[in-house]
């Protein structure tokens, strides 16, 4: 069971993403390519029972124009899966 998260689309600093085989407690961070430096906001933690879903994240104005990506934590805080770069204008 490999998890796998994938980013769907970026309207209005709103982040559609869905993910595979992520268990209650993992948590999708937004990384700064360039720096590889995890933001602290936002973090969305998955609640659901079911390993497979969608999420959706607002962007604060904290979050500046740049290349960015999504990283999957697993319940240890460990590397579960990573999703394609995306641009923030």
């Amino acid at each position: 069971m490999n998890p796998i998260t994938n980013f769907a689309e970026l309207e209005n600093r709103v982040i559609s993403a869905t993910y595979r085989n992520l268990m209650i407690g993992a948590k999708i961070v937004l990384v700064d390519k360039t720096s590889g430096k995890p933001m602290p906001d936002p973090v969305s933690t998955i609640t659901s029972p079911v390993p497979n879903g969608s999420l959706r994240i607002r962007l604060p104005d904290s979050v500046k124009p740049g290349t960015y990506y999504l990283k999957a934590l697993n319940g240890h805080g460990e590397f579960a899966a990573q999703s394609i770069d995306f641009e923030v204008d």
